[in-house]
């Protein structure tokens, strides 16, 4: 307790009344704990969540001239060359069965920026002793109506209805890249729960468990880091964003 005295003019130490001041201690609890609650709103960032996959399908553009897709797409392993190629489109080994048009050799590009990003995302990996490996990146549109035409031949144009196959794809943007994780002492494929190019709600990549949940989102995580999205649908498809993409058909050789 604080007792101050004063005289009637407020001035002279001689006593004439006495008055005493003591806050409740409930008072005092109650202001500090306003106090801490303002503090942690003023400190407390809102969640962030992860940035929404694009469309499937992109906006519809001209197609860029070669002499374009030669300044802004990059060849991945010109950054990294421990990253794995194996470009499926090239081949016979993909949904198909056969090797898709403007595939001529088993190069990977993607636009300068994503370029960057990935090789990032390798030397992140490499601490845990893991790669990239990649199935497939820049695409050329001639490739990408290939596919539609193949959908029409065997009927199965509900994999355009479902979110499977896009005809107008960021493939065609080098924006987009179709990876698994490797081993890097071994080049080993850590298990996935399915093949590339799987057609199913299996390769939905929240739909899974174990240790197969586990490699997903540990790819998932990786590419997240440096600015790749998931499609959700595809366990190995992610996307990059750049301002004004361009859609280009410039043969890959």
């Amino acid at each position: 307790m604080r007792e101050l005295r004063f005289d009637r003019n407020g001035s002279s130490p001689r006593e004439w009344r006495s008055y005493s001041f003591e806050m409740p201690k409930l008072l005092i609890r109650s202001i500090a704990l306003g106090l801490a609650w303002a503090l942690v709103a003023c400190t407390t960032q809102p969640a962030t969540r992860p940035a929404a996959a694009p469309p499937v399908n992109t906006v519809e553009t001209e197609i860029a001239p070669d002499a374009s897709a030669d300044t802004l797409l990059t060849d991945v392993r010109t950054l990294d060359s421990t990253i794995v190629v194996e470009m499926r489109y090239a081949t016979s080994n993909n949904f198909t069965g056969a090797p898709l048009p403007g595939y001529l050799a088993n190069r990977a590009f993607l636009r300068r920026e994503a370029t960057a990003a990935l090789a990032r995302v390798q030397r992140g990996l490499r601490s845990q002793a893991l790669g990239i490996k990649i199935f497939d990146a820049y695409r050329p549109v001639r490739a990408t109506l290939a596919m539609v035409d193949w959908t029409k031949r065997v009927n199965r144009t509900d994999l355009l209805k479902d979110g499977y196959i896009a005809s107008r794809s960021r493939h065609n943007l080098g924006l987009a890249i179709d990876c698994t994780l490797i081993e890097l002492a071994t080049g080993r494929e850590l298990d996935m729960g399915t093949p590339f190019d799987t057609f199913s709600s299996a390769a939905h990549t929240a739909n899974a468990s174990g240790q197969v949940a586990v490699n997903r989102q540990k790819l998932k995580a990786a590419m997240e880091k440096e600015g790749f999205v998931n499609y959700d649908q595809e366990w190995w498809h992610f996307s990059f964003n750049v301002p004004n993409p361009l859609r280009f058909d410039k043969a890959i050789e």
